[in-house]
Formats: C-alpha cells, sequence, structure tokens
C-alpha cells in the first residue's frame, strides 16, 4: 500500500478516497455481484488509495487483489468515518472460517474445497475452521422502499463461535451462513435479469455488523446457497454469483489483507491511516444518509456524488440540507469523472477551474 503522505515513485503523494455504495438498495453499479469492482479499480488508480467495503469489492467467484485497495466492512467504515478506528495495513491475516450448522453435507464440502483451494493456488492463512453449534437461523424480507433486510434468530451462536475463533488465533473471521432457497420467486428472478434488489444482502450486513462490533477484527459474510438453474438471458452484472458453487473465494481474498482495525486510542503507528487524511468521498448522488458520508461532512471532506448510480432510495444533497453544510459537494455524471476530480484534488487543483464558465472574481 502506498499510504498518505507515503509517496509512489513518479507520482504525487495518494489521496485517501472513500468509495460508499450502500447495500440492498438495487444501485445501477454496486447493486449485484461485484459490479463496482471497476469504479473502485478507476477510483484506487486516481487516489492511490482507497477504502470501501464489501458491497463495492466482493465480486463471489471473482475478486481483484490491489494493495492501494482497502477492504473495511461497513460497520467498521462508519467507526473510522466517526474516528474511532484507524486502518493499520496488514501484509496478511489468519482467516477463521464460520460455517453455519444449517449448511447440508455436500454444500459443506463444496465450501471446504474452498479452503483448500485458497491455500493451495493462492497461498492464504486459512484457520482454525469450525461449525456453529446450531442453525444460525437466517430469514429474509424486504422493507416498505423494496431495500432488502433480514434477521438472525441466533445471533448468540454467531458471537460465540466469533470468539472462540478469535481465541484460537484468528485474526479476520469470515462467516459461511446459510441462506434461503427461494428459486422461483419473483424477485430472484428480476434480479437475475438485471431489475431488483439483492435480496441477500440486507442480512448479510447484519452478519458481519455484529462480528466486528463484538470482535473489533475484520469479518465478512458469504451466503450458502444452493446452485440456481441456467438462465439465457442472466444480466452481466450478476453473472459472477452463478459461476461456481459458493461466493466465499472473494471473501477470502479481501479478507486475507484487510486492514486491522486500530482504536484511536491506541498509540499512533506508522502507515496508519485516520479519517483526517481522507480527502474525498464518493457516493451515489441519490444515497447520500449513510453514517460515513455524514461523519466526513463535518470535517469538510469534500463529497463526489455520482448522479448516474440510481437506486431505490431518494436521500439527495438537496433533501440533506447539505447547501448548509461547509462540506465541498461536486456532482458528476459517472465515476469517470469522478476518478477526474479526485485526480484534480490529488494534484491539489480547485476542481472549479476546470468548469466553464468561470464566475468573475468577487471584489473586496
Amino acid at each position: 500500500m502506498a499510504a498518505a503522505g507515503g509517496g509512489v515513485a513518479g507520482l504525487m503523494n495518494p489521496l485517501p478516497t472513500l468509495l460508499i455504495i450502500p447495500t440492498g438498495i438495487a444501485c445501477d453499479q454496486g447493486g449485484f455481484a461485484g459490479d463496482a469492482l471497476p469504479a473502485a479499480r478507476l477510483l484506487a488508480a486516481a487516489s492511490g488509495c482507497l477504502i470501501s467495503h464489501p458491497n463495492v469489492l466482493n465480486g463471489a467467484s471473482l475478486y481483484w487483489s490491489d494493495q492501494r485497495i482497502h477492504y473495511v466492512e461497513g460497520w467498521a467504515l462508519d467507526g473510522f468515518a466517526r474516528g474511532d478506528w484507524r486502518l493499520s495495513p496488514c501484509r496478511r491475516q489468519r482467516i477463521g472460517v464460520l460455517f453455519d450448522a444449517a449448511i447440508e453435507a455436500n454444500l459443506l464440502l463444496r465450501h471446504q474445497q474452498v479452503l483448500d483451494a485458497a491455500r493451495a493456488t493462492l497461498g492464504l492463512d486459512i484457520g482454525p475452521v469450525l461449525i456453529s453449534d446450531g442453525p444460525l437461523g437466517v430469514s429474509l424480507s424486504q422493507g416498505s422502499s423494496g431495500s432488502s433486510w433480514g434477521s438472525l434468530k441466533h445471533p448468540d451462536r454467531l458471537l460465540q463461535a466469533g470468539e472462540k475463533l478469535k481465541a484460537a488465533g484468528a485474526t479476520a473471521i469470515a462467516v459461511v451462513a446459510r441462506f434461503p432457497d427461494e428459486p422461483d420467486s419473483s424477485e430472484l428472478q428480476a434480479y437475475r435479469c438485471g431489475a431488483g434488489v439483492d435480496a441477500l444482502a440486507g442480512a448479510e450486513a447484519i452478519i458481519s455488523h455484529l462480528l466486528v462490533r463484538q470482535l473489533g477484527i475484520p469479518c465478512a459474510h458469504a451466503p450458502a446457497l444452493a446452485a440456481l438453474p441456467l438462465l439465457n438471458e442472466l444480466d452481466p452484472r450478476a453473472a459472477a454469483e452463478e459461476l461456481g458453487h459458493t461466493f466465499l473465494p472473494c471473501v477470502l481474498v479481501g479478507l486475507s489483507r484487510a486492514p486491522n482495525l486500530q482504536p484511536a486510542i491506541n498509540p499512533w503507528q506508522s502507515g496508519e491511516l485516520s479519517i483526517d487524511q481522507v480527502g474525498a468521498v464518493v457516493v451515489p448522488a441519490a444515497a447520500m444518509g449513510g453514517e460515513a458520508l455524514l461523519e466526513a461532512t463535518k470535517r469538510c471532506i469534500p463529497v463526489i456524488a455520482v448522479q448516474s448510480n440510481s437506486s431505490l432510495m431518494n436521500v439527495s444533497a438537496a433533501a440533506l440540507g447539505f447547501d448548509a453544510l461547509e462540506a465541498p459537494l461536486w456532482q458528476v455524471e459517472t465515476y469517470c469523472e469522478a476518478a477526474g476530480l479526485v485526480v484534480a484534488l490529488r494534484e491539489g487543483l480547485n476542481p472549479g477551474s476546470l468548469y466553464r464558465p468561470l464566475p468573475i472574481a468577487s471584489k473586496p
């Protein structure tokens, strides 16, 4: 990683940037299976240091490893933005794996083979591995807006297993919970055709939030599901989820170098990142109500709102009363334009100088 202030040969110093795309609200980019990864790669190149969350970076069987990209679970990202945590770069995490006791034997074997493949092919440090004391009891639902939600019947089993893994030496945790199969649901068919909501995302967020809040280490979730029948008209954005038998590969790769969460009260260590070093936040223009964004605006961090990434949400800068805030706001059409603004900020340019017409300077 090229940390803030560390410099890159031949380039200006990095400008740590947050990329936030909320989960479970049917974003055109980032609402499917890792389909925001191209935007993340572009912004990582533009900034030299990108901080984002699993909803952006997980592509089921597909993933992209980049030392400029920091994989930070959503609850931890909010804590980072509040200033509760610093991010401490990590060369290698020891990934503990928790399997839901509800996973059937054949499906469990498929997931266990992913662990063997990750060790043999990617050289990842996997283990310890355990099965929960009983089924976790995942259920799925939708909010009144159409966004996905869910619940966990036995959070105590999840947290107890997480504590055991951490005590046994895990420095990061991947969870695989058995999710309900609904192959004939209209919502799933719409999603596979590129017009629906990721029905799993809300429940997945609950699982990872609970573990990170309890344990203070990187965690992420992969659902266990039965394979779906082939679909000729499968939307390309959903295709990554149907290439294999599990969603686990991207989670293992993401966690393998996820930064450690360092409480802000601890002494500062070289290379750590704090919210005060962040130079820009990139968000969908109609999904601007998240905690990380609101915390960033309190520090007057420039916000870049992407208009083309529509969703079920309608929380705009105007709805937030952004005009009354001191944080600079730039409305752009695409992530390509957002990347250009990040480069301008990284170079020390006033982005306003790139637009026309230029207003006449105010006179005293």
